[in-house]
């Protein structure tokens, strides 16, 4: 079953330009210079229940946008989006009782009131039993930890503090969607890593599915199995992490720690091996090849010298997407 379903979908936006000098003002009075802009370009995209899915690209690549028109924010230019079996901008008012959303840069809790008041309040609107409201929330409530937040007021929270309470607050009517976009923006890691936890244990307890937009690669790494890359509105790459980390960059760096000073001579050469030295007794391979190519790098290397420590580095998922925009922005 898909909660998210997407087809062809484009988003357009006027970009204004003014034309230079006083002469250049009056004419603008007139006639205004415009281009039209794609924010998000014909994109189709389906999420299945109970997935966890993190939705990453580069500043203006086309995120928030695409989350605003499935949240029912913003209207589509063209394209379809059906969002738990509705269209979100034509029967809003049923839909948003089926989806949480918490934006890192916007609160939804009132500013001046005890959190809790805002919980009540929030409550009503999406008219949540007694019962329900405190069976979900006391677990909500404790896992987050955020009992003694309860009578503050908002503004008196730190950051920390409020995005745990905007996580709650969205998830007062146990939806079965959420859309977080940013949600760890400034946080510190403890923050990250209780935050983190608690996502899972929805997903796993009430197959809560989560679409994550997040410029924290750990985030990602963390919770999310599939991954969807956005660049200049367009999906570049759509699948499993796991097999992202494995195909799209392929090689290793090995580190080898030698007992001696080593030079470059006394190491093999080969043009699938790239060669950097760190100090004295320390040089980096970068290698261009499976593990068996690593497995006969380190005999050769072991064969000819007397090693301290060897050391394999996978190449990380921020230098792998690094490598993907650089090359798919030639080739996108």
């Amino acid at each position: 079953m898909n909660v998210i379903e997407v087809k062809n979908l484009r988003k357009e936006f006027k970009s204004y330009s003014s034309r230079s000098g006083l002469s250049g003002a009056f004419r603008d009075l007139l006639t205004r210079n415009y281009k039209v802009l794609a924010a998000v370009d014909n994109i189709s995209l389906n999420v299945k229940q109970g997935e966890m899915v993190g939705y990453i690209g580069e500043n203006g690549a086309g995120k928030s946008t695409t989350i605003k028109m499935l949240t029912g924010i913003l209207t589509p230019t063209s394209g379809s989006v059906i969002v738990n079996g509705m269209d979100p901008h034509k029967q809003r008012e049923e839909f948003v009782r089926t989806i949480g959303v918490v934006f890192g840069q916007r609160s939804q809790l009132w500013w001046d009131i005890a959190v809790q008041e805002s919980f009540r309040l929030l409550k009503k609107v999406y008219r949540v039993s007694d019962e329900d409201y405190k069976n979900h929330m006391g677990h909500v409530i404790e896992t987050l930890d955020i009992g003694p937040l309860l009578d503050k007021p908002v503004r008196k929270l730190s950051l920390g503090q409020r995005m745990r309470c905007e996580l709650a607050a969205a998830l007062i009517h146990n939806p079965p969607l959420l859309f977080l976009d940013e949600p760890t923006i400034g946080l510190d890691v403890l923050v990250k890593l209780k935050i983190r936890k608690f996502l899972k244990e929805i997903n796993e307890t009430y197959k809560t599915t989560i679409l994550l937009t997040t410029h924290d690669l750990t985030d990602i790494e963390a919770l999310c199995e599939r991954v969807v890359l956005l660049d200049e509105g367009k999906i570049i790459y759509d699948g499993k992490l796991a097999e992202l980390q494995t195909d799209a960059v392929e090689g290793k760096e090995v580190e080898f720690q030698f007992l001696n000073e080593t030079n470059r001579i006394d190491l093999p050469d080969s043009a699938r091996i790239d060669w950097k030295q760190k100090d004295a007794t320390t040089w980096i391979a970068n290698v261009d090849g499976d593990e068996r190519v690593v497995s006969e790098l380190i005999s050769a290397v072991v064969h000819r010298n007397l090693i301290k420590n060897v050391r394999i580095n996978e190449i990380s998922t921020e230098e792998i997407i690094r490598k993907i925009y650089e090359e798919g922005m030639t080739t996108s």
